[in-house]
């Protein structure tokens, strides 16, 4: 492979904006990418994935090159590490003077023997892993958790349908297949900005992980119902509501996050949805909604266990005492937010965790804190082994 020191520059700045400033990975990306429109998609395509798998294996790589980060060229030399670890030749630049290529790949197989090293976590999250679901099975979802993640489409029913919006995509050489058991989903075979394309703009498909699009048919939902989504965020689970509802009913989508509620607000509109009202969560909504909603969904903030494939840099912005905060919201909110549900109405609590303490071990505690008010329907998790995002939903319904 032959390197060329724009787009070798380009990494290196987006993996110091991460890792110096904090910013997560694809807002960097973006930002680089934004620097140089004469890039082409074969740069553009080197300098995200480059970034994107150096975050996901940060540790590993460290590690191997076993260097504290004080020379002028740590980055770079960070850069030609990686490059290493996937049997390509480095040039022989200034920047990655002295490296040693042997004593490199010794010591990432040496560190390999050791889960925490192999699959680039820190400790702290290794002994979580272990302790809540158990050596075998944490081994066997880390390793899954560190592929790289499928790029899931959702098409708008209210719209089209997936058969026409697969034929529309091969037309402009987008290969893409449809998902058993996911009937608005479509895989696209490679990663693509779909963002630009027309069937994207004028709302005939949304980007939506398999996980998330199994939350809207887990609620058994009906048109004209009445839904709040109190959770919303930018809404993706809100507009797969509202064509499931078949635009017919009322969504209330609650966020704390104005801004996200405006971006909802857009992408409803962009589909066809009129039956979404947004409104920002606090005790006085809360209590004009009171016994109102036949669905209440619970999308609640969670450590995001489940997402690492596509939020790698989750690995070194969370901490112990981050996802105990986060178990402290999701009981807060159950607390708070249930009474907006009707009697006989159904409770959605979901969470995008593999985690049993913020799962399962958290509606228990829901339960034993509201017997006889309340009564578990189902539960399921979704594993990342199965091929997507690790998610997991529970159905509750109000006595």
């Amino acid at each position: 492979m032959k390197f060329h020191r724009t787009t070798v520059n380009a990494v290196v700045e987006t993996l110091k904006e991460v890792f110096e400033n904090g910013s997560y990975a694809d807002k960097a990306i973006g930002a680089v990418l934004k620097q140089n429109s004469k890039w082409g998609a074969r740069d553009r395509n080197f300098i995200a994935e480059t970034s994107y798998q150096m975050v996901r294996w940060w540790r590993l790589i460290n590690e191997s090159l076993g260097e504290e980060a004080s020379s002028v060229h740590h980055f770079y030399k960070l850069f030609a590490t990686w490059q290493l670890l996937n049997g390509n030749e480095i040039p022989e630049w200034t920047e990655f003077a002295g490296l040693d290529k042997t004593k490199i790949i010794e010591k990432a197989n040496e560190l390999k023997q050791i889960r925490k090293y192999r699959e680039s976590i820190p400790d702290w999250m290794d002994e979580l892993g272990c302790q809540e679901l158990g050596e075998e099975l944490w081994t066997k979802e880390l390793a899954e958790l560190n592929k790289m993640a499928k790029l899931v489409l959702r098409v708008n029913t209210l719209k089209t349908n997936v058969e026409a919006v697969r034929l529309r995509l091969n037309e402009k050489q987008i290969e893409s297949y449809t998902l058993p058991n996911f009937p608005d989903a479509l895989i696209s075979i490679r990663r693509q900005n779909f963002y630009r394309l027309e069937e994207y703009t004028n709302g005939m498909l949304e980007i939506q992980d398999a996980s998330s699009q199994l939350v809207a048919p887990f609620m058994k939902l009906e048109p004209g119902m009445k839904v709040i989504d109190a959770c919303a965020g930018a809404g993706g689970k809100s507009l797969h509501i509202a064509a499931m509802m078949k635009n017919k009913g009322e969504i209330v989508s609650m966020d704390v996050d104005e801004s996200k509620l405006a971006e909802l607000n857009k992408r409803a509109a962009r589909a066809g949805i009129s039956i979404i009202k947004t409104k920002l969560i606090n005790p006085k909504q809360i209590n004009e909604l009171t016994n109102t909603a036949d669905r209440l969904l619970l999308d609640v903030p969670c450590s995001g266990l489940g997402v690492l494939r596509r939020k790698p840099f989750d690995k070194w912005k969370l901490s112990m005492e981050s996802i105990e905060e986060k178990r402290k919201i999701q009981h807060d909110i159950l607390q708070n937010y249930t009474c907006m549900l009707k009697p006989g109405g159904i409770l959605i609590y979901a969470t995008c965790s593999i985690l049993p303490s913020e799962n399962q071990l958290q509606i228990e505690c829901f339960l034993n804190e509201h017997k006889n008010q309340f009564e578990l329907i189902e539960d399921r998790k979704v594993l990342p082994s199965e091929g997507f995002d690790g998610f997991y939903m529970a159905s509750i319904k109000k006595n």
